[in-house]
């Protein structure tokens, strides 16, 4: 697993954990540290945003053909 893969998967389970609390508590992790709708704020739900893409891409992508 590349350290992209890495990067991504674990952005993206931030950005699930903060969706829950959100949505169980009405509780915005990310707001509450870094402000809401500060500058980081919105990189860190850019970042999110943008990993689930990349991470989308992994899976409609081919798998490489494995020589024999």
């Amino acid at each position: 697993m590349t350290a992209l893969n890495i990067l991504t998967r674990v952005l993206l389970i931030v950005g699930g954990l903060n969706w829950g609390l959100v949505g169980l508590f009405g509780f915005d992790l990310v707001a509450a540290i870094f402000g809401e709708m500060s500058a980081l704020s919105r990189i860190v739900y850019a970042l999110v945003g943008l990993s689930a893409l990349y991470q989308i891409t992994t899976l409609v992508k081919p798998a490489p053909a494995h020589a024999h």
